[in-house]
């Protein structure tokens, strides 16, 4: 009897948990729609909550270090207690919004390179191990963040890699305590001034805001520097923009503003 009340306490023969999407796509603003299942073991629990969350992989700065965690964002508790019998099986469906500025992970059909993001599922029981369950989610653009990257591929940039940082842009909105930036390698008219180009959105319900940051090239006796800016997006109005022509404008007089000419 001690031993099976030691195994227990470590979760042996305690309750699953298993997360079943309707859909693991959705968009920045959007919506996961599922069933958690919870089902008995081979004793009866008390379930103290079943709560569901979205993770992602950050990149953290400490002092002269970086090191990445995953770190949970947003966070839906779906139960209360409630006492679950040996066998028995309870389902909870669940709707859960997306922050809008998650970060995207997929662009047209293709994973973000650096990308990772997730849907994790616990169940906490009284006077036992947690268990868990973890389900990979995939987030697409809104149209007004896809016309920008389209953009910014037909002026022939070419994607990178992408991450997501701990920390904050100056002079906007931001809502999580990281941001997503997406890096681009430049074509050949715009390589004899940057490296590579850094894109951010922190998208909110009225607007798109938009951070671009140029990263300068060094030459033999001078030390390259970052260039930045920032502009917003209606969302109604984004459709009838070129965003070639505006883009490429934007970093040609951004560029000469800051001494580099391309």
């Amino acid at each position: 009897m001690v031993f099976k009340r030691m195994m227990q306490a470590f979760g042996v023969g305690g309750p699953s948990v298993d997360t079943v999407l309707t859909n693991p796509n959705t968009y920045p603003g959007g919506f996961l729609e599922g069933q958690v299942h919870v089902v008995g073991g081979d004793h009866a629990v008390d379930i103290e909550y079943v709560a569901i969350g979205l993770t992602t992989r950050v990149e953290v700065e400490s002092g002269d270090s970086e090191y990445q965690t995953n770190q949970e964002f947003h966070r839906q508790r779906l139960t209360g207690s409630f006492k679950l019998e040996p066998g028995v099986r309870h389902d909870v469906p669940f709707r859960f919004e997306v922050p809008w500025q998650t970060p995207i992970t997929e662009v047209y059909g293709q994973h973000l390179t650096g990308m990772t993001m997730g849907l994790a599922t616990e169940l906490e029981v009284a006077r036992a191990v947690d268990k868990s369950d973890l389900d990979t989610v995939a987030v697409h653009p809104l149209p007004a963040q896809e016309r920008i990257l389209k953009a910014l591929l037909d002026l022939g940039f070419r994607f990178s890699r992408a991450d997501v940082e701990h920390g904050r842009v100056y002079g906007v909105e931001q809502h999580l305590p990281f941001y997503q930036e997406i890096e681009f390698y430049p074509p050949g008219q715009y390589a004899s001034g940057i490296n590579q180009l850094e894109l951010t959105f922190l998208p909110t319900p009225q607007k798109l805001q938009v951070v671009l940051e140029l990263d300068k090239r060094g030459g033999v006796f001078t030390e390259g520097h970052d260039a930045f800016g920032s502009f917003d997006i209606d969302y109604a109005t984004a459709e009838q923009i070129d965003w070639v022509a505006r883009l490429d404008q934007w970093l040609r007089q951004s560029a000469q503003r800051r001494g580099l000419f391309f």
